[in-house]
């Protein structure tokens, strides 16, 4: 199966799962994005190594793993996003220590957190960008290539009311989850697309 690089967009407020963000990837040579939820904390310590010039005055829990790996000769050469379960991401982190490669099941929250702090590539399989990415329709009014776009750290606007974290999609049909998702994608509520998205994939 073959690799897709992906790069790391920005982090957006989830405003329907209370302490919740969504991490954006975006497919490096695509116009595909890659949602992911992840909680507060995560954001917090994945945000703090995008921003180059913020040093917290003493060690995350992701510091303290880099400093550790270091003491002992362990590097990160890359992470793999390589399997989604009924909304889940599940990733490896591919490790080196002494010319000895080593793979270490971990949440894609925290590989994504320690990749940042090794320089180190992210990867997902192109089966799963292919079930999981959702397409943005570059449009006249909302060109994609302007400075906020191309921000690394960019906090993303979402402006759809408050629902449930359980939202019941089930009444809906494939052709109305298609309108949402197309919809949530133009106004750039990614965490509302992931939903809608893993609701259409259930149902194929």
């Amino acid at each position: 199966m073959s690799l897709v690089k992906l790069t790391i967009k920005g982090i957006s407020y989830s405003q329907t799962q209370n302490g919740a963000y969504a991490l954006i990837l975006n497919e490096e040579n695509g116009d595909r994005k890659l949602p992911i939820v992840i909680g507060a904390f995560e954001a917090q310590s994945i945000a703090i190594a995008l921003e180059k010039d913020i040093t917290p005055p003493r060690p995350l829990t992701h510091d303290l793993f880099k400093n550790f790996a270091e003491r002992f000769d362990i590097i990160i050469k890359q992470v793999i996003i390589h399997k989604l379960v009924d909304g889940v991401f599940y990733s490896s982190i591919i490790c080196e220590r002494d010319k000895t490669e080593e793979i270490i099941d971990a949440r894609t929250s925290d590989a994504i957190a320690l990749a940042l702090r090794f320089n180190a590539p992210i990867f997902t399989y192109k089966t799963i960008l292919d079930k999981a990415g959702i397409h943005l329709r570059p449009s006249p009014t909302h060109p994609t290539s302007n400075k906020k776009e191309e921000s690394v750290f960019d906090e993303l606007v979402m402006d759809e009311p408050k629902r449930t974290a359980k939202e019941d999609y089930s009444r809906l049909s494939v052709k109305e989850l298609n309108k949402m998702l197309d919809e949530a994608v133009k106004n750039e509520n990614y965490e509302m697309a992931a939903r809608v998205r893993d609701e259409i994939s259930r149902r194929q």
